[in-house]
């Protein structure tokens, strides 16, 4: 198995839900991008995945994009929770939560690829 290279994934991904959510909701991006940063850094990658499932009509599309990379970009990452997962929060409840290891690894990884998001929208928006 050859070697992946995270920080390159995170940009990858990170650019990936920028466009998701820039496509999906335009104005709103940045601010929902920003927001659920910070939700993933104060509460974590549950909290994070729970945000998305309860954001409203205006924000709902650009979530649910979110969602969609953030658990894609976790599965690629080789998260073990997240193989062949459909269900992030279920993902996260009956998996992820119990391997500590990898609990902070995804966390990480989410961080920088929202961090790089949140960079790649602001230049989407112009």
């Amino acid at each position: 198995m050859s070697a992946v290279n995270l920080d390159q994934l995170c940009a990858k991904y990170g650019w990936q839900m920028a466009k998701a959510v820039h496509d999906a909701i335009k104005k709103q991006a940045e601010n929902h991008i920003t927001k659920s940063l910070g939700v993933l850094q104060e509460d974590g990658v549950y909290a994070f995945f729970l945000y998305q499932a309860s954001r409203g009509s205006k924000e709902k599309p650009g979530a649910e994009k979110l969602t969609e990379q953030a658990r894609a970009f976790l599965e690629e990452a080789g998260i073990t929770a997240f193989q062949g997962a459909a269900d992030p929060l279920k993902s996260v409840r009956e998996g992820l939560a119990a391997d500590l290891d990898q609990l902070l690894l995804a966390k990480r990884l989410l961080e920088q690829a929202l961090i790089y998001a949140r960079y790649h929208v602001k230049a989407l928006e112009g």
